[in-house]
C-alpha cells in the first residue's frame, strides 16, 4: 500500500482554512493574495430577495423600538404610581 507523503493533519482537522493568518505586521506577511474576497458588485439580489431583506430589517427595528417603548412606559408608570406617591 502506498502511503501519502503529504503533511499529516491532526485528528479532527479537515484541512479547511477558517481564518487567513496573513496579517500585516506579522513576520510571515506576504502581499500576494491567493483568493481575493468577492467585490460588492459581484453580489446581486433579486427584487424579491431585496424586498424580504428590507422587510426583515423593518421588523427588527420595530421589535427594538417596541422593547424600548415598553421599558420607557414601565419606567413612567413606576415613577407615577410608586416613586412619586
Amino acid at each position: 500500500m502506498a502511503r501519502d507523503k503529504g503533511p499529516r493533519l491532526p485528528e479532527g482537522d479537515d484541512g479547511r482554512t477558517i481564518v487567513d493568518m496573513n496579517v500585516e505586521g506579522m513576520p510571515w506577511f506576504s502581499r500576494k493574495q491567493e483568493n481575493p474576497a468577492p467585490k460588492p458588485a459581484d453580489f446581486e439580489l433579486t427584487p424579491q430577495q431585496r424586498r424580504a431583506y428590507r422587510w426583515a430589517a423593518v421588523k427588527a427595528a420595530l421589535a427594538v423600538a417596541l422593547i424600548f417603548g415598553a421599558a420607557f412606559a414601565a419606567f413612567i408608570a413606576f415613577c407615577d404610581f410608586v416613586w412619586f406617591r
